[in-house]
């Protein structure tokens, strides 16, 4: 799966006036850093994030803007956690969680033929076709599926290193 080198860079960029940036992350600390950092554009402008899940057409009105709030923090601490090693499990079960509803979300939205941006990374990318909105998501289902591969893969590990019986 790599570290999304594209999408980390253009976050970076977005938000840093420096010439040259340098990110080094390999393996399972690389995808979490890469987690991390593609969090700044959500935070930094919850309105166009609110308006990316109000695309969506699956919550209330009023829960968009709360939910445009809170979800960044949740995956930005969930990262973070992630990357330091600690509440593994439970930052682990939330990235599970968040992309098991994401999947969902963009599925339903995909059988009702609704071509929306998933709002994963840039929170101001527009001007696509509905073509290519469809083929992104379909390429984020597969992604997000992978990634819940992944965090099914670190739970079970996890469980293992702590020796537990039933697994």
């Amino acid at each position: 799966f790599g570290t999304g080198k594209t999408m980390l860079q253009h976050a970076i960029a977005k938000w840093c006036d420096a010439e040259v940036i340098i990110f080094i992350g390999c393996g399972e600390r690389g995808n979490e850093m890469t987690d991390v950092l593609t969090e700044f554009p959500k935070l930094v402008d919850p309105p166009a994030f609110a308006h990316m899940i109000y695309n969506y057409r699956i919550l209330p009105g009023s829960l968009v803007n709360a939910s445009a709030l809170v979800m960044p923090w949740a995956e930005l601490l969930a990262g973070i956690a992630l990357v330091l090693g600690i509440w593994r499990r439970t930052a682990a079960l939330l990235v599970g969680a968040l992309l098991a509803v994401f999947v969902v979300a963009i599925s339903v939205n995909l059988f009702r033929g609704n071509a929306i941006d998933c709002g994963c990374f840039d929170v101001a990318s527009a001007g696509k076709s509905f073509d290519e909105r469809i083929r992104d998501m379909w390429l984020v289902i597969v992604r997000d599926a992978g990634m819940l591969l992944l965090v099914a893969q670190g739970l079970l590990g996890a469980r293992r290193a702590e020796g537990d019986p039933a697994s």
